[in-house]
């Protein structure tokens, strides 16, 4: 639950290969991508997210005197090598696309250029963190696409999968667009908001319902949300709330926020019933808020029907990403540098087309429609390439190359996504606060077009490639069809 050292947080077979990279006197410069294949959820984008995690598991990474005596009880590592390990700091170079940013599939979100056994060390931890992160980011800000400006509030700790996902995700929620979380824990820590009203107990710990609220209400006067479907949402939990309110303001008690949750039966039947009554009794201001197993699908289905809820509590679907519960990020070896200092390309093999991957030290560009501030395309090309936004562009699909679009010099901005956070071993990078990330991430939401943003068949974002890197692609490709077609 703190960021002490995570160093064993690993696989064992990352060790292994280490042991055999001293072994054999592999000290080899690679780049590793992380990225990942599909959008979660069948959508059309994801969200970046647990970069300040990864930073500060880096920052942590060492073998302890207890970690060391670990592995020597595993009669797995040599002596030599366990020495090694007790010595042991990351020295590479990391570069990552910014918590909050809008992401697509294939293109690296992390990038790693370090010694091969460093570079190897670090492929489970960082994957852990990030897809994690981004998943429940990505999660939330469907939810609150769905709710359309409405306060959405991440509630799922009791349903996560331990506390670690339960605070970090409140994390990733609130960065993906919740306004607050009910974990007290991940508020302390990550300084964002927290938010919650009270439970079923508390109307049943009293002797009727109307005690319960009205002492609720004066000791929380200024957050002062009542359940209302303890016994009976309309004959009971309702015109109990409204005595309270009455009561409250004739008193004189200034109520700064204050309204009504369900919890349970028909939200947009018992909404629509709750607004005309609140409405009719003097309290137009009064929030109707819901929860009830939530997800995005639920909350724009109730959107439709006309449901009169603004507030929106959200938990099991949100903290667990119930209908995706995994990200699919994967780390794969793209280049190894040669005794020249260039970068020799390595490439991974499949029968599924989507599974070879992009080989080479590569950056990404964002390419925006100048008018409208909307993404066109995300660009993978290698580091050092450069363009001219003055000039035509013109961007095909790497696996159907010939769909193509020419884009007219001048209508279009292009920008880097991958910034550098460890260089030489070095942290160079700050994370900002949840908060602005937070606010990061609604304009980066903005920059993407209606049609991205449904839950059905959303459009696709393409990714493609450069031609220099397709080029080279291509030639890694036939250099291994022509190897692999000689005799033995």
């Amino acid at each position: 639950m703190s960021a002490g050292n995570l160093t064993l947080l690993t696989d064992l077979y990352e060790i292994t290969m280490m042991q055999g990279y001293f072994k054999t006197g592999n000290h080899d410069v690679v780049v590793f991508d992380a990225f990942y294949r599909v959008n979660p959820s069948g959508g059309g984008y994801a969200i970046a997210c647990g970069l300040e995690q990864v930073v500060e598991y880096i920052n942590g990474l060492h073998f302890t005197a207890d970690d060391i005596r670990y592995l020597e009880s595993l009669h797995l590592f040599d002596d030599d090598f366990l020495k090694y390990l007790s010595t042991f700091r990351f020295s590479g170079s990391i570069y990552a696309i910014p918590e909050g940013t809008v992401v697509f599939p294939r293109e690296p979100l992390l990038k790693v250029v370090a010694p091969i056994m460093e570079a190897q060390l670090v492929e489970t931890a960082i994957l852990n963190i990030i897809n994690h992160q981004s998943l429940i980011a990505t999660k939330a800000a469907r939810v609150c696409y769905a709710a359309k400006g409405d306060t959405v509030m991440e509630f799922g700790l009791r349903r996560a999968q331990g506390p670690d996902s339960g605070v970090f995700g409140a994390r990733a929620a609130v960065i993906g667009g919740c306004k607050g979380t009910s974990n007290v824990l991940a508020g302390q820590t990550f300084n964002i908001p927290v938010m919650g009203t009270h439970a079923h107990s508390w109307i049943m710990s009293f002797p009727d319902e109307y005690t319960a609220f009205k002492t609720y209400a004066e000791l929380y006067p200024d957050a002062c949300t009542l359940l209302v479907d303890t016994y009976d949402t309309l004959k009971s939990g309702l015109p109990n709330a409204i005595r309270v309110f009455t009561e409250m303001r004739a008193s004189g008690t200034e109520m700064k926020s204050y309204g009504i949750r369900m919890d349970s039966g028909d939200l947009a039947y018992l909404s629509k019933k709750a607004r005309r009554m609140l409405d009719d009794a003097g309290f137009p201001d009064a929030v109707i808020s819901a929860s009830n197993d939530l997800d995005e699908y639920l909350i724009e289905s109730l959107k439709i029907q006309g449901a009169r809820i603004t507030s929106w509590g959200v938990g099991t679907s949100l903290i667990t990403s119930r209908d995706c519960p995994a990200f699919g990020g994967v780390y794969k070896l793209a280049a190894i540098r040669n005794a020249d200092g260039h970068f020799a390309p390595k490439i991974k093999l499949s029968e599924n087309s989507e599974k070879v991957t992009n080989p080479g030290n590569k950056e990404i560009y964002r390419i925006y429609d100048k008018k409208t501030g909307k993404i066109r395309a995300d660009l993978i090309c290698l580091e050092e390439e450069s363009f001219d936004e003055s000039r035509d562009m013109v961007l095909f699909d790497p696996n159907e190359t010939w769909k193509r679009t020419r884009i007219n010099g001048g209508t279009y901005t292009m920008r880097k996504l991958l910034v550098p956070v460890f260089e030489d071993g070095k942290c160079v990078y700050t994370s900002p606060a949840v908060q602005e990330i937070r606010k990061y991430c609604t304009a980066e939401k903005a920059t993407l077009w209606d049609e991205n943003m449904r839950f059905v068949n959303p459009a696709k974002v393409y990714v493609d490639l450069s031609d220099k890197l397709y080029k080279m692609k291509q030639t890694v490709l036939n250099e291994m069809s022509a190897a692999r077609s000689r005799p033995t």
